[in-house]
């Protein structure tokens, strides 16, 4: 699959995901076999740009190419002037939020809000394609309800405006992320679309991303809360996509290193305090992947200090197991 210039390395792409998909869950995807890892995203005003959070989510210091950062509004001429920055702060690829559910993202007109204006829509892809020099990507949802699904129409105006790549969630924004992904719509779009086509939506396994890319056609998978805990994820769909052939479940000591170095860099990311913090809700999704890890997550969630959570997640995940005990 290639988006411009760009030829991605694999079919299973990393979902930008807010207060998930920071720097170090990114550039730990990315090694375990991610293709390519969009940022978490970013107001298109940039005045809000001041803030220690926003300087973090416009912090890409090492990752890899290509880098995508996404980028969420509804003024056309914001977010062109928004994609025009991140390019010059060294953004490979620009995305455009349009598939964001969050009430205070749609209160704005923005997110998946934006689906309900189409002319909107189109002004908004033609600023920022016209902005910028590097390839621009859309993530939209089938629609604004059930009812109202319009992914189809919103499919043309993007190509039509010069939009590379299209990200489809298989819900629509009344649905949030309750009830099942559907796919039809995503199939919909790719057999009239002539661009690359991503599926999102309830992809938790290897088996699963195989049969959503031959159901819908589509170029590649992106994955969200199915990395959460599971960054390995990725590394699994590549296997099983090149051999048909499922890789064994990580066993506890390769989760413990993976676990103790993501945990580290978050510490590093955003120093002591806050990064305590912000590692308890990736290592809740740890624990749901180990037998007793919900002991381990009332326990941890106490813990204050850095190196604290460091040495319990150690002793957890080098403690003595029954034999046949391994990760869930």
């Amino acid at each position: 699959m290639r988006i411009g210039p760009h030829e991605l390395t694999g079919r299973a792409l990393l979902a930008p995901m807010a207060g998930v998909t920071d720097r170090p869950f990114r550039q730990l995807c990315r090694e375990l076999g991610a293709a390519m890892a969009v940022s978490e995203m970013v107001t298109a005003d940039h005045r809000l740009w001041r803030t220690e959070k926003s300087r973090r989510r416009l912090d890409h210091a090492g990752e890899a190419t290509p880098r995508s950062v996404q980028i969420v509004g509804a003024d056309p001429r914001r977010l062109a002037e928004a994609a025009r920055l991140n390019v010059d702060r060294g953004a490979d690829i620009i995305d455009i939020n349009m598939g964001c559910p969050a009430k205070k993202v749609c209160r704005q007109a923005a997110g998946s809000a934006l689906l309900r204006d189409e002319a909107l829509v189109e002004r908004i892809l033609q600023a920022v394609v016209a902005a910028v020099t590097v390839p621009v990507t859309l993530k939209i949802r089938t629609g604004w309800d059930r009812r109202h699904r319009n992914a189809v129409r919103i499919a043309r105006i993007a190509e039509q405006a010069g939009i590379q790549a299209l990200a489809i969630h298989g819900r629509s924004r009344a649905c949030g992320y309750q009830g099942e992904a559907e796919y039809d719509t995503i199939a919909e779009v790719k057999s009239r679309c002539g661009i690359p086509v991503i599926a999102n939506g309830d992809i938790r396994s290897a088996r699963q991303a195989a049969r959503v890319l031959e159901y819908t056609g589509a170029d590649a998978v992106m994955i969200g809360r199915g990395a959460q805990g599971r960054p390995w994820i990725f590394k699994e769909i590549n296997h099983y996509l090149a051999t048909g052939e499922e890789l064994p479940q990580p066993g506890p000591d390769q989760v413990r290193q993976i676990l103790l170095r993501h945990v580290r860099e978050l510490h590093a990311f955003y120093g002591e305090h806050q990064g305590v913090r912000i590692a308890r809700k990736h290592i809740g999704w740890y624990c749901r992947t180990v037998p007793a890890g919900e002991a381990l997550r009332q326990s941890i969630n106490r813990v204050e200090s850095a190196q604290q959570q460091l040495h319990m997640l150690d002793a957890f995940f080098s403690r003595p197991r029954a034999t046949g005990e391994a990760a869930a």
